[in-house]
């Protein structure tokens, strides 16, 4: 399945400086990360934490839905998903 990801600028570093990367991976969230670390592993310590979870200052969306709210790495792909990566903000 093809998926595009998309990274935000403090990550490119670790993507050869690449903000859409496109790769085949499904067919849940989990598969496109792990197809992306495949390519650069220095993003997983970036997206991830030691247990596998999202980092928490790190959202992942698929379209326009947060995977928090969905079912997490484990949300299903749908066909040319798009995955956004994108830093928390928070503020008062």
């Amino acid at each position: 399945m093809a998926v595009v990801i998309h990274l935000p600028g403090a990550l490119l570093p670790f993507a050869a400086g690449q903000s859409r990367i496109a790769l085949e991976a499904g067919p849940d969230v989990g598969a496109a990360l792990r197809a992306l670390y495949a390519l650069h592993p220095g993003l997983r310590d970036r997206i991830q934490n030691e247990r596998g979870e999202i980092r928490q200052h790190v959202n992942v969306f698929v379209g326009s839905d947060n995977v928090r709210d969905l079912a997490g790495l484990a949300t299903a792909l749908p066909p040319d998903a798009e995955v956004h990566i994108l830093p928390a903000v928070s503020g008062g």
